[in-house]
């Protein structure tokens, strides 16, 4: 009994060592500790490390378009009071500005189009013109000062349809823009943005004319066709694209652009008569011709996209001399997006995070 008494009362006191003892398992009675939690204390550091480095990359492109606000009330606020007049100034590389006028649905193709002129480096000189407060924060959160909203903001924020009043709404304000940097005295290179650049433009805008142009139509034309502004066709007027415009501060740039505004009251948009921009544009060229010095830029680099897309000949007979590509002739944001990746022009997927201003908006 006494043997079996001891023993009881040695586990007693050992159990009370371990209930007593807040860290049972010490480095006194495990030679290894040591070793091991060196290199288990290294291996977490490095982890943490490596965790920090990856968020601090990936969380910047991870924002979501509606917390694109800035951050701050302060901010919000900042970009709400930004006018033209400031931006133009503040954006403009000697004297010019490129300019695109975007709603929310569309910045995965102002982000396209701006990959094309990155790679061409005339990305500072881009003002977006926003349509909708969601564009001006989602940009200016990411590219503080490159856009700009002109009041009133259009109401409904969907892919407005090519035709329809909602797209007519957006792009009948354009003429009013443009004419305000002219006014300002800069000259402007006015975009759509389902295009993009393959080569410079700057370039090609020979001489000191007014405003440069190009031809809507598909017909192949020579090499070394006319820059003359093109007879009118069955509608008696010109088919000039509205999507790809240079201008200097001329009067005769600013009279082309008051005249468009003038053709745009007149011909407003109705369910029966369902305008846009383009046609009215065409009769602003048509009706002052004789007083602007107008140039068309040559087919073969700014193609319309009804022959750049749709002539596959013609396409490879004149590899290596298109500018700018237009993806018009066809309607619809998925089927313009589906055109682009089928031809190799989406650039967004594999190239937004290293080569856009915006990064993955």
């Amino acid at each position: 009994m006494k043997n079996g008494t001891s023993s009881i009362h040695q586990r007693q006191q050992q159990q009370q060592h371990l209930l007593s003892d807040p860290n049972p398992i010490s480095h006194r009675s495990s030679p290894n500790w040591g070793r091991f939690a060196a290199v288990f204390g290294r291996t977490w550091l490095l982890a943490l490390l490596t965790l920090v480095v990856v968020l601090g990359v990936v969380l910047p492109d991870l924002r979501a378009p509606d917390g694109i606000f800035g951050g701050s009330k302060i901010a919000v606020s900042k970009w709400r009071d930004y006018t033209l007049e400031e931006a133009v100034p503040s954006v403009a590389k000697n004297g010019t500005l490129i300019v695109c006028a975007v709603s929310q649905p569309y910045l995965s193709f102002l982000n396209n189009w701006l990959i094309s002129i990155s790679r061409l480096k005339h990305q500072d000189k881009v003002l977006v013109i926003a349509e909708d407060y969601a564009t001006l924060f989602a940009v200016n959160s990411r590219w503080p000062g490159h856009a700009v909203l002109v009041p009133p903001a259009p109401d409904a924020q969907v892919a407005h349809k090519f035709g329809s009043q909602g797209f007519f709404n957006f792009t009948s304000q354009r003429p009013s823009h443009l004419l305000y940097i002219l006014e300002l005295g800069y000259s402007v290179m006015y975009n759509d943005v389902d295009m993009v650049w393959m080569a410079d433009p700057f370039p090609y805008l020979e001489g000191d004319h007014d405003v440069y142009i190009t031809d809507d139509m598909t017909a192949v034309k020579s090499l070394n066709h006319s820059h003359d502004l093109p007879p009118p066709g069955k509608k008696g007027r010109t088919y000039i694209c509205s999507c790809m415009i240079f201008m200097r501060p001329t009067d005769g740039a600013k009279l082309v652009m008051k005249k468009w505004i003038e053709e745009l009251q007149a011909q407003p948009w109705s369910n029966v008569k369902k305008s846009n921009d383009q046609p009215a544009f065409n009769w602003a060229l048509n009706r002052t011709s004789a007083q602007v010095d107008l140039y068309l830029l040559p087919q073969v680099a700014f193609p319309t996209g009804g022959l750049y897309f749709k002539n596959q000949t013609w396409v490879q007979q004149t590899k290596g001399l298109h500018v700018t590509i237009d993806n018009n002739y066809i309607t619809g944001f998925e089927k313009k997006i589906k055109r682009f990746r089928d031809f190799g022009l989406w650039f967004v997927d594999d190239y937004a995070v290293l080569e856009s201003p915006l990064g993955r908006i």
